[in-house]
């Protein structure tokens, strides 16, 4: 028996209006709306990419519970960003990793004469 899988949603654009009007008006509203747009962008992420997002966003919701305010909550979520980008074993890291693999093996193949076996392709007569 075949599975049918699910068809991606597509997610909605962000209405920055509508969502700070909740948050002014009705906080719980505003927090299970902001939980299900969390859950249904993790969702439609590929399958090899779910628990890694899962557990970022669990790290990310324990420094909000940990904060005692949601400034400094977002001073420490942005330093996490930013740890993630230029920290040791980071983006830029890899980047430069590359950037080096790259160049090391153009190098490396330009000054190695290629060799290659001649075959001829006349029968002996």
């Amino acid at each position: 028996m075949m599975t049918k899988k699910p068809t991606q949603k597509t997610l909605q654009p962000l209405d920055f209006k509508q969502w700070s009007n909740m948050a002014r008006q009705d906080a719980d509203a505003f927090e299970s709306m902001r939980l299900a747009a969390i859950e249904e962008l993790i969702e439609s992420a590929p399958e090899k990419q779910k628990q890694r997002l899962r557990c970022l966003q669990w790290r990310i919701d324990q420094e909000r519970r940990l904060s005692h305010s949601p400034l400094g909550a977002c001073i420490q979520i942005s330093q996490m960003m930013w740890e993630t980008l230029m920290g040791e074993d980071g983006l830029i890291d890899h980047i430069q990793h590359l950037n080096t693999s790259c160049k090391q093996e153009r190098f490396s193949t330009k000054s190695r004469p290629q060799q290659a076996s001649i075959i001829s392709i006349r029968p002996d007569c």
